[in-house]
């Protein structure tokens, strides 16, 4: 598996990715009705900040995006979002996008990345951000609506570099 930088021929396989993971609502906080349009604006990160593809020959297995958290005052501060092909799940592929993206915010000089949103209910992703160094700052009751567990938590997590 290689993890390399998108480029815009990726989209025709990055699309029904995002479109496979915001449509089951499970994980993400974006609009399952988002056309392909939209989520390309929201996921293809303009410079500084960095989209990236992890490719298996010429298969996108899954898909990043890191960049400034906030502007202004909490510039120093990076963040990211990773989505995974649903048959590509628990092959390594979330933990080399999610290393990929602390190397290059550590190499950016980011003083540390933070994760606005995720899900408690998504118990592997938390679990690796653990695992990468990650820890739960706080978390917002309810402000999650799973489609099958009702109300759940969202995690804000942080790994200071």
């Amino acid at each position: 598996m290689l993890i390399r930088e998108f480029v815009d021929q990726d989209w025709s396989q990055v699309w029904p990715i995002i479109r496979e993971v915001i449509g089951a609502q499970d994980t993400f906080t974006y609009d399952p009705a988002m056309t392909s349009e939209q989520s390309y604006a929201v996921w293809v990160e303009a410079s500084p900040g960095r989209t990236v593809v992890a490719v298996d020959g010429g298969r996108v297995l899954g898909t990043a995006k890191m960049g400034t958290n906030k502007p202004g005052p909490g510039a120093h501060v990076a963040t990211a979002s990773f989505m995974v092909a649903a048959d590509a799940r628990g092959r390594g592929v979330g933990t080399a996008l999610c290393r990929d993206a602390l190397t290059w915010a550590r190499e950016q000089g980011y003083a540390g990345m933070q994760f606005n949103a995720v899900a408690e209910s998504n118990r592997s992703a938390v679990e690796l951000y653990r695992r990468e160094g990650f820890a739960v700052i706080g978390t917002v009751p309810g402000a999650f609506r799973h489609p099958t567990l009702g109300r759940v938590g969202l995690h804000v997590m942080y790994q200071e570099f």
